[in-house]
This record gives C-alpha cells, sequence and structure tokens, in this order.
C-alpha cells in the first residue's frame, strides 16, 4: 500500500482516501487477511469524465484494492477504465482521458508491485 500511494503522489495524483478493510475486520472480531483500498485521482482526469456522463462519478476517484492471498503475495486489483466508458456509455470524445487514466492505473500499480 505504501508503495501505491508514493507511485499514486509520484504521478501527480491526489490520495483521497484509504480504507484498511483488515482492520476493519479486525475491529468486528473477524479475521481477515491484509486488505485496503486506495483512493486517488485527479480533477483533470476525471472531470471531463462526468462532463460527458455524470453518472460515472459514482465510479470515481480511481481505487486500487491491495490485498494478500493465502501464499502471502500481495497483489492490486481494479476496474480497468475501459469498463467503466462502456459501463456508462461514454462515447469516442472521452477516448483520451480514458486512456490517460488506463495508462497512469498500470504505471502505478506496476511500480507498486515492481514489475517491469
Amino acid at each position: 500500500m505504501e508503495k501505491l500511494q508514493a507511485a499514486v503522489k509520484g504521478k501527480g495524483m491526489t490520495v483521497f482516501a484509504g480504507i484498511d478493510h483488515a482492520a476493519g475486520a479486525a475491529e468486528a472480531g473477524v479475521a481477515l487477511r491484509p486488505t485496503g483500498l486506495l483512493m486517488f485521482g485527479h480533477a483533470r482526469g476525471g472531470t471531463p469524465l462526468m462532463q460527458a456522463v455524470q453518472t460515472i462519478g459514482i465510479d470515481l476517484p480511481l481505487k486500487v484494492l491491495v490485498w494478500q492471498d493465502v501464499a502471502g503475495d500481495t497483489w492490486p486489483s481494479y476496474n480497468e477504465p475501459g469498463w467503466r466508458a462502456k459501463r456508462h456509455r461514454l462515447g469516442p470524445n472521452v477516448a483520451a482521458p480514458i486512456g490517460a487514466m488506463a495508462d497512469a492505473l498500470n504505471a502505478v500499480a506496476k511500480h507498486a508491485t515492481g514489475s517491469p
């Protein structure tokens, strides 16, 4: 999660919130492997999408779930921006912001996981 936050900030995006699902589970007396959600973005990226179709705001800001599997490996998971565009029936006029969003998500996920 720390690597992801650093990558997000390094890309000039704002971290809006972090949710520690494992800590919440522990407070409820339930065990959960490390699992957290980071919410981040930049108004220049998301606003054009919401100007086109406001309902995409339900899928913004960007979110990455960082979770640990039973083997102890850590994984990032997120919804692809292209899927979001299809879900909200965004037209081709927002292809550039969707592409930039996809590039940013892939870059921060790769940085956080150390993938080439």
